[in-house]
């Protein structure tokens, strides 16, 4: 695991200088602590920062083809390495090291810039092919790892984080507007833009090759859903079984301390389940635990640590913990308002106490059908097939817009959201169970002057052609390969992988694997949600490793007690960054309307915990990573 970072001046041909080259890389130092290494080209430059995992003495990089020619610097783990050398060895390649990374630079000269195609693991990478002038920089198929680059003027200045990109004092930092409104709708800015103009994602399975005459993006993996028919519970449990425990087998390979992540959820107890038979010695297990009841799942944890007698280590977070949000936002570059950021801290802070390498269940929930939205997607959708156009559009709307607040209401119910999505089509009320702020009351907090330069923007546009590339699949399979493209590399591994590093810490994740997700693409949805009950083919798969208490538990989630922090654990803090500093912050949002929520909020009249968090997330990073850009290291 490492973070990258390089520079390449196609345009003018200037040579990259070697004290902006360091700064890129010192500044994700965090991501890689144990070395470094540079290389450079005249116009070109890579640079790196190393965790050691995999062959500790001769792993360093760059790493080299033969003759030199090719080189390359790697973020990951290609989990299929042995079996890539193997195959390029028998064509007459040599190998100078032990290390995964020097498989890519064969493949390269195998199969070009198509080579991602062979690889099986999660990675960004940038390698250089001398002769063509051609720089190839190529992110895993789900984006695990992340990847950024600035194209102006004929320069292109890339890395694995953005502080990086930010050493080069030609790169300017210039809010996109219409990131904002994204941020406002979905908690994060979803790929492939960022909160800078001009500085993007490289999407998910995507390569991006740069030469004098620029750069061409395309795609080489994509993910079909399409179910083969109806098929044997039993059968299907057999394979899956064996497509799980090869999905955990693969990612155990390593030379440093290697565990787990375990929540007492069923994703990583299945996970640390097949770990406990795979390997010899006791797993390792790391939990997080609060002081608030409602939202500590440690005893779940700890079950499950106990049934398989893991060395196991619980880390209780208390509403202290949120001193440490500036880190948290230097280390994110953009604003990021998932609050379950913070246990994700901490939880790899404890774990790399005692381990370098921590497997985690990350994905399940979008592979196996787990999120209770899809129920809900699914019970609208019957709705809207029994009811006329007309009558959702005529009757339920305006119902929807009288009736009760759905947060005053049983869960079981949630009827506000329910007629309004119904009210609406599957696809615009997909978007409305994501956004945070409704059209109505983002339009009230921005200012009026910063609606009028985002222009006439619609956050749709994020979802809209990954509708159109599902256009006549099973409803839960579009909301699966939805989430796939936006919600899984947008936000929750945006987080892991912040986290983690932050950290140094390095996170694999099973339940997301090529193989396990391409033979799930292929089950039928009955098997995924099956009446009321989520995840029915894992559930049914690990009945004899897992207790019921586990499989069929309430689904309680990675969630922070928000609503209550902001009443007494960072009530000042966040009344002074939001009522007092609001102008003197970003300037984009109405005080007034901040007021509103937040006398709200404190009254208990409604829950506005998260729209609090949203902006007080984005003026910190405001204050951190644009007004008072801190010093390299942010940690």
């Amino acid at each position: 695991m490492c973070g990258i970072a390089g520079q390449y001046n196609f345009g003018d041909h200037r040579p990259v200088e070697e004290k902006i080259l360091r700064r890129m890389c010192r500044v994700i130092e965090h991501r890689g602590p144990d070395d470094e290494g540079y290389y450079r080209d005249g116009d070109l430059g890579l640079g790196m920062r190393r965790l050691s995992i995999i062959d500790l003495p001769g792993g360093a990089q760059p790493i080299y083809n033969e003759d030199r020619t090719v080189a390359v610097v790697f973020n990951g783990e290609i989990y299929n390495y042995r079996e890539l050398i193997s195959q390029l060895k028998s064509k007459g390649h040599r190998f100078q090291t032990r290390s995964d990374t020097e498989t890519i630079v064969h493949l390269y000269e195998e199969m070009g810039p198509a080579c991602p195609r062979a690889l099986r693991g999660m990675f960004a990478f940038a390698l250089w092919d001398g002769p063509n002038r051609r720089l190839v920089l190529a992110r895993d198929r789900v984006g695990k790892k992340p990847l950024f680059y600035w194209l102006d003027r004929g320069r292109c200045v890339f890395g694995s984080e953005m502080k990086s990109i930010f050493q080069d004092p030609e790169v300017p930092r210039q809010i996109n507007l219409q990131a904002v409104v994204d941020y406002l709708t979905f908690l994060c800015v979803p790929g492939p833009k960022t909160i800078y103009r001009n500085v993007w994602k490289l999407p998910p399975g995507s390569v991006a090759e740069i030469t004098p005459r620029g750069l061409r993006l395309s795609q080489y993996w994509d993910l079909e859903f399409q179910a083969v028919g109806d098929r044997d519970e039993s059968r299907v449990s057999g394979e899956l079984i064996e497509q799980l425990e090869d999905s955990v087998a693969c990612r155990l390979e390593s030379e440093v301390p290697l565990g787990a992540f375990l929540s007492g959820g069923i994703d990583s107890s299945t996970v640390v389940a097949l770990m406990s038979t795979l390997q010899e010695n006791p797993v390792t297990s790391v939990s997080i635990g609060f002081q608030e009841k409602d939202y500590d799942e440690s005893s779940g944890a700890v079950e499950i640590a106990e049934r398989f007698r893991t060395r196991h280590h619980t880390h209780v977070v208390r509403p202290d913990a949120l001193s440490v949000l500036d880190k948290l936002v230097w280390h994110f570059d953009e604003p990021f308002a998932d609050s379950s950021a913070v246990p994700t801290y901490y939880v790899c802070r404890a774990a790399r106490q005692h381990v370098t390498v921590a497997l985690s269940g990350d994905g399940g929930d979008e592979a196996f059908g787990g999120y209770r939205r899809y129920y809900y997607d699914l019970l609208e959708g019957r709705l809207r097939a029994v009811l006329p156009a007309f009558v959702r559009r005529f009757l339920i709307s305006p119902l929807a817009a009288v009736y009760p607040k759905a947060d005053r209401l049983p869960r079981f119910l949630r009827a506000k959201t329910l007629l309004s999505n119904v009210a609406d089509t599957a696809e615009r009320g997909y978007l409305r169970s994501r956004t945070i702020f409704q059209p109505v009351l983002r339009n009230a907090l921005l200012r009026p002057e910063v609606l009028e330069a985002a222009g006439p923007y619609d956050p749709f546009s994020v979802l809209e052609p990954h509708f159109q590339r599902t256009r006549g699949w099973p409803h839960l399979s579009r909301l699966q390969y939805i989430d796939l493209k936006t919600y899984l590399p947008d936000d929750i591994l945006v987080k892991v992988d912040r986290m983690s590093m932050a950290n140094s810490l390095e996170v694999r994740s099973p339940l997301l694997d090529q193989r396990l997700w391409a033979y799930l693409a292929g089950l039928p949805p009955e098997l995924k949600i099956n009446g009321k009950q989520r995840k029915y083919i894992l559930k049914k798969t690990m009945e004899p490793l897992l207790p019921g208490t586990t499989l069929y538990r309430k689904k309680q989630g990675f969630v922070v007690p928000l609503a209550s922090w902001f009443r007494d654990g960072i009530r000042a803090m966040s009344r002074q960054v939001l009522l007092e500093e609001t102008r003197a912050g970003s300037g984009l949002f109405e005080p007034d309307c901040l007021n509103r929520l937040w006398k709200d909020h404190q009254s208990g009249r409604r829950n506005y915990a998260t729209h609090l968090w949203t902006v007080l997330m984005f003026e910190l990073w405001y204050r951190g990573c644009m007004k008072e850009a801190p010093p390299g290291g942010g940690g």
